[in-house]
């Protein structure tokens, strides 16, 4: 979230990945950061231990979301 915060401060339109354990740090980082409400996409939990073929299947999951964002926000 830190880092898409900073790259959207910068002018880089972003969309950041949380899993869904991460939702409250998330929106607090987002607060903190000064861009309060700060859209992401939430995932299932994990995702680091997934074989590729789950994690191919998240990532097509999240792609639309992660579209809608950049869109929104480019």
């Amino acid at each position: 979230m830190h880092d898409g915060i900073n790259l959207e401060k910068m002018g880089v339109p972003t969309a950041v990945i949380c899993t869904e354990p991460f939702i409250s740090s998330a929106d607090a980082m987002a607060k903190l950061g000064g861009i309060p409400g700060f859209p992401y996409v939430i995932l299932p939990h994990p995702l680091g231990s997934l074989p590729a073929r789950e994690l191919r299947g998240r990532a097509a999951q999240a792609a639309p979301e992660v579209l809608r964002i950049l869109l929104a926000r480019g």
